[in-house]
């Protein structure tokens, strides 16, 4: 589902070119779950970016199912992207101007998705949250918006999951039903599974861990 042959991104800083990914190779098969742990600063953020098609490494190749990103141009990896990915990411990232159903509808409506409202509800429901439909982002705790994120995510069943410290803005509670969450659903849907986490407990219940240090995989 997901390879990385070579990768590196470098970055031009006032002192010169800043190397943050050196060489960085490894597949992720279809189906599997792989926390990409490592400390802060060590790339792990840039590496999901790029596996995602949202930046272009500087060396080396991404291939999503197959299709080589740098192949594509803008516009091509934006079209893959809604084809085969979903996001969740530590900020929600939810359109504050539109309810629960909308932002969960809007990625589905974007990509043509049919009964993408009957769909959005369904998600939702799933998540816990049938009675705040109508709620907009602003009066949703956190663990709600998190749970709309994961219902947005889902809801057009990707083949891949991509998320970014899921828990990082949620107290240690909260946090851990939004993991139990999201491994039920990843698992109802067989979905491949690629997570960011500082959180080694939570790297754990993935199949595998990938560390970076120092922007090298250490295995």
């Amino acid at each position: 589902m997901v390879e990385a042959i070579s990768l590196g991104k470098q970055v031009t800083s006032g002192d010169g070119a800043l190397t943050i990914l050196h060489q960085i190779s490894f597949a992720v098969a279809s189906g599997e779950t792989v926390a990409i742990v490592g400390s802060s600063g060590s790339g792990k953020s840039t590496l999901l970016g790029l596996l995602a098609g949202l930046d272009l490494a500087t060396s080396g190749t991404v291939r999503l199912a197959g299709q080589d990103l740098a192949g594509l141009d803008e516009d091509g990896r934006a079209i893959l992207r809604g084809q085969l990915l979903g996001f969740v990411f530590q900020s929600f990232q939810l359109l504050p101007a539109l309810s629960a159903l909308e932002n969960v509808m809007l990625p589905m409506e974007l990509a043509g998705y049919g009964e993408a409202r009957n769909v959005a509800r369904e998600m939702l429901v799933r998540v816990g949250l049938a009675e705040r439909l109508a709620h907009y982002p602003k009066h949703l705790s956190g663990g709600e918006q998190q749970r709309v994120a994961l219902a947005r995510a889902f809801a057009p069943k990707p083949r891949l999951l991509l998320a970014d410290e899921p828990t990082g803005n949620l107290d240690a509670a909260t946090g851990a039903q939004i993991i139990e969450l999201m491994f039920a659903m990843n698992a109802e849907q067989g979905t491949t599974l690629v997570l960011v986490t500082h959180d080694e407990v939570l790297a754990r219940r993935c199949d595998r861990t990938l560390r970076l240090v120092d922007g090298r995989l250490a295995y």
